[in-house]
């Protein structure tokens, strides 16, 4: 019997970021100092005693400020050739009075790492990972004597080197107070879905915690009101409920709504639940924002929402973000999404660890259908600056191994709680790549060992057989932990929590993991880098959900799940460059297989991967000096043909070299590519035509001429569907101007609002400048705060955070976010032999 995966919508998120919102939740990121220190063994009170403490508002990345330095090699792998060590101090003083009925909590949505935290003095706890929330009960702690209360939260990165990859360091995510009765729903205390869907009507189910901290019994009703999209009451439930003295009960309430509006990736459409409670004199709300959806995984027809089948185009993403580090604002991260959302991409696998409830909000408003990753490593630890080979066990690469049997339960269930109200979340991922950590199952495959990334690891089965395998799995040594057992630990927890989605893990070895009990364990087994294996895995798991989870983004590995019904989609390795991993040498500073670039700049992979998820038509000209290029020139035919017609096949994470201008020496032929999903395109040069060409005859998906240079116009017209797009590339002399745009002309004075200003050279025409660089130095008149600079390149090694920069490919960014105050600001571009530039921003 086949296995069918069924989900019903789960809930999402409201507007301020922490799964439920409460209305007595407070902003707790400005005012806070800071100071960095290399004494790992100073005390507290050493620390408090002296100055020197920065003003900084959360929230914060102590990393990213630093230069790029090739002294840092050691660790450059992991952290990007930043130095990100060191423990960092932050302090705040606050005013609070709580009545006799009230307790306030502070709530943390990720701190790394190591963290420890005091309230007047008084010791609160310690968490050590960075990527799952957290909050302590500080109501006893208070002064009740009008005197400032004072927190104090010490962050030891002294293990700089701790997780894949670029980390950051700090209090890197939101922080809020929360005061509540205490008689109140708890934090996290509210989860709703949506068990049955359907045209005509869904049903919404709310399961409510409520808690008495009184010291004597409480009597009250719960209210919970359906809004829809438009904010009218579509649903109204009432319960009454007594709790003793420290009791904590459960309500279930359930509710009809009609004619449902349905959240998917075309019309995320949002619902709000509002719950309020009243007893006697006591009353507070929490708003729940979800949405109603349905979904399944079918092991032979993929992926359907809503009743739609849909092929997941994902691709993964770490946290960090350029040149704001890890502590990412919300408009950094929009930005960036919307261009991959009009790439096509559907789908993004938070890689690989928890994202923030920021990230998530943004998900569920945009319309993205999320995996959530707990975790990197189990039991056993991982060499952080290589992958595979744990080179060393030294301090400052042991990261969240060293914690993981005290505390892998609490971290995932937290992160559940904190996230299980997000609807563009469809799976809980409990880990990535883990098998190589297990000896006996990396030995049971017979190759993985020996890999050859470029060879037989990607493009050949195991040399064992299933039963083969099997075998060697039974003889083979488990060691002290037993990877299947702990993935069936960590799949139950998840259950425990919720059953509404499928757990699933991206395995680097499904032919062992469907053997080794971790495929027992999973709902859907996620394959790495082994879409050879798709049949493979289809024809000996017929009952089994499987898909991609990280691949490259190539043409052939889109094929592959085109040709196959039963692959549900992919999550593509990867979306955006990101700090660390680093393969190649100073002064790379990054691993270069994103459709982005660092500044968030669209890739020639972006293009190929927009011609095959979009129906509208898309052109994209590049262009390379043909004896520097992949292609040559046919004797026989005269055409433009690929060297090895057959290197598309096994493409591997970054695109092959290629420009985007049309600025060669006279007469010399250049290979001229065009990424297209148009049925056919002829190609212009200076309104000459140099031929038409259909799509049908490039099996690598790519359009190619051979054009001898000539200064003007290179032009592309496509037909696709009755459609006609163009895309131009023109000759440019010089850059004497810059260019500025701005993607946003008014900010909220609310200390958050961001603005992206791009600068590019132009020449005398206005004509864009791609093949010269210049310095640009950019100027704020104004009160705005200055994140930084950057030009997107990988082996850029500019500060980032510093207000001039040298382009690349005449190109380069600029971000500035609003402070709390309001008025008009001016941001100047300039730069030597150069007209400058200038846009205005009015901030309200």
């Amino acid at each position: 019997m086949k296995k069918i995966i069924y989900i019903y919508c789960v809930v999402a998120i409201m507007s301020l970021s922490f799964s439920q919102a409460q209305e007595n939740t407070q902003d707790f990121n400005f005012n806070w100092e800071f100071k960095l220190s290399q004494d790992s063994v100073a005390t507290k009170e050493l620390m408090l005693s002296g100055g020197d403490w920065e003003a900084v508002r959360l929230p914060h990345d102590w990393v990213i400020k630093g230069s790029f330095d090739s002294a840092n090699y050691d660790t450059a792998p992991a952290t990007g050739y930043i130095y990100g060590g060191g423990i960092g101090w932050y302090k705040k003083k606050f005013d609070l009075d709580l009545s006799d009925a009230e307790e306030a909590f502070i709530l943390f949505d990720g701190v790394y790492n190591n963290s420890e935290v005091w309230i007047n003095g008084q010791y609160l706890g310690f968490h050590p990972y960075g990527y799952s929330p957290f909050f302590y009960d500080l109501s006893e702690h208070l002064h009740a004597d009008g005197k400032a209360n004072e927190i104090v939260v010490k962050v030891d990165h002294t293990r700089y080197a701790d997780s894949r990859w670029y980390t950051g360091a700090g209090i890197y995510r939101n922080v809020s107070l929360i005061v509540k009765n205490k008689l109140d729903v708890p934090i996290w205390g509210t989860f709703v879905t949506t068990p049955k869907v359907t045209a005509a009507s869904a049903e919404v189910a709310a399961q409510i915690q409520v808690a008495n901290h009184f010291g004597k019994t409480h009597k009250g009703t719960l209210t919970t009101q359906i809004l829809s999209p438009a904010g009218e009451i579509v649903a109204t439930a009432s319960v009454d409920f007594v709790l003793k003295a420290g009791e904590e009960q459960t309500i279930n309430q359930s509710f009809e709504v009609a004619s449902p509006e349905l959240w998917d990736i075309y019309q995320p459409n949002l619902y709000r639940a509002v719950t309020t409670l009243e007893s006697k004199k006591l009353s507070s709300s929490t708003t729940t924002t979800f949405g109603i959806r349905q979904f399944k995984f079918d092991p032979n027809t993929g992926f359907t929402l809503n009743g739609t089948n849909h092929k997941i185009k994902g691709v993964c993403l770490h946290h960090d973000a350029g040149l704001v580090g890890a502590a990412v604002p919300k408009g950094v991260w929009r930005r960036r999404l919307q261009i991959l959302k009009d790439g096509g991409c559907n789908a993004i696998r938070i890689a690989h660890n928890p994202g923030s409830n920021e990230f998530l909000d943004l998900c569920d408003e945009m319309g993205f259908l999320v995996q959530d990753e707990f975790f990197d490593e189990w039991d056993n630890p991982k060499d952080k600056r290589w992958n595979q080979n744990e080179r060393s066990v030294d301090y400052v690469t042991r990261g969240y191994g060293e914690h993981f049997q005290e505390w892998a339960e609490k971290d995932l269930k937290a992160v559940m709680l904190s996230h299980r109200n997000h609807p563009s979340i469809i799976q809980w991922s409990i880990g990535n790549e883990i098998e190589w950590t297990y000896p006996r199952n990396a030995d049971a495959t017979g190759f993985f060992n020996n890999m050859d990334w470029s060879g037989n690891y990607f493009w050949s089965e195991s040399p064992y057989s299933p039963e083969k395998i099997k075998e060697q799995l039974e003889v083979l040594p488990k060691g002290k932990y037993d990877m299947g057992e702990t993935a069936q630990k960590l799949s139950d927890w998840t259950k425990e929590m919720d059953t509404t989605r499928p757990v699933v893990a991206n395995c680097i070895l499904p032919s062992a993991s469907h053997l080794s009990g971790v495929g027992d364990a999973l709902d859907i087994i996620g394959y790495s880098y082994r879409r050879v294996l798709y049949d493979y895995g289809h024809k000996n798991y017929p009952n089994k959900v499987i898909m991609g989870t990280e691949n490259l983004p190539q043409y052939h590995e889109w094929k592959a799940i085109m040709d196959r019904p039963f692959i549900s989609g992919t999550f593509l390795w990867t979306g955006i460059d990101y700090m660390g991993e680093i393969r190649k040498p100073w002064p790379t500073k990054g691993t270069l297989s994103g459709m982005l670039d660092f500044a968030g700049f669209t890739k020639p992979s972006y293009h190929m991967m927009k011609t095959l998820w979009n129906s509208e038509p898309h052109i994209y000209l590049a262009t390379k000096e043909l004896n520097k290029s992949i292609n040559r020139i046919d004797e026989q035919s005269g055409q433009l043909v690929a060297k090895n017609p057959k290197a598309w096949e096994t493409a591997l994470w970054v695109w092959h070299d290629v420009n985007n201008h049309w600025n060669y020496v006279p007469g010399e032929i250049v290979s001229v590519e065009l990424y297209s999903n148009c049925e056919s395109i002829e190609l212009f040069l200076n309104g000459e035509s140099r031929g038409k060409r259909t799509l049908d005859e490039f099996e690598d998906h790519i359009y190619k001429w051979g054009v001898p240079f000539e200064a003007g116009e290179l032009k592309a017209v496509g037909q696709l569907n009755g459609q006609t797009v163009e895309q131009v590339l023109r000759t440019a002399s010089q850059p004497v101007a810059i260019q500025l745009t701005i993607d946003e002309t008014t900010l909220q004075a609310d200390g958050y609002d961001v603005a992206h200003v791009v600068a590019q050279l132009v020449d005398e025409d206005g004509h864009p400048v791609k093949s010269e660089e210049a310095k640009i130095t950019f100027d704020i008149d104004g009160d705005l705060r200055m994140l930084g600079v950057d030009n997107g390149s990988g082996t850029s090694t500019q500060d980032f955070y510093a207000n001039e920069v040298v382009t690349n490919q005449g190109k380069a960014l600029f971000i500035v976010q609003s402070l709390k105050t309001k008025g008009d600001a001016t941001i100047k571009a300039s730069g030597k032999d150069l007209t400058s530039a200038q846009v205005k921003l009015e901030v309200e």
